[in-house]
């Protein structure tokens, strides 16, 4: 099992950046897929970005591609998600998951907490 814990979240005007950390422990770490998913308020959670255990391949939701970066350093067991160019509709929850990989939930056997990101318009 690995324990997650998210931070980096926080408050941005719309078009700005944030960088969200996840700092893992447990042993299974850097041979565990992880992946950023989010959910909005009254809304399904919905799968962001995914990385395999090497971060050798990376997959991005549509809405994402070429303005988040997903990327992870083994050796402080931590994965990381640049987010720039921020909109409105992306206020959400953000939070990591270890598991299996891909980009259904039931993947993930690991949750973190979340860190709530709300950009203003």
């Amino acid at each position: 099992q690995v324990q997650l814990v998210e931070s980096g979240g926080g408050l941005v005007q719309a078009g700005g950046s944030l960088r969200l950390s996840c700092a893992a422990s447990g042993r299974t770490f850097s041979s565990s897929a992880m992946a950023w998913f989010r959910q909005a308020p009254g809304k399904e959670r919905e799968f962001v970005a995914a990385i395999s255990w090497n971060g050798g391949t990376t997959y991005y939701a549509n809405s994402v591609k070429g303005r988040f970066t997903i990327s992870r350093d083994n050796a402080k067991n931590t994965v990381y998600l640049q987010m720039n160019s921020l909109k409105p509709e992306e206020t959400a929850v953000y939070s990591c998951a270890a598991g299996a990989g891909g980009s259904y939930p039931t993947a993930f056997g690991s949750w973190g907490q979340g860190t709530q990101v709300t950009v203003s318009s």
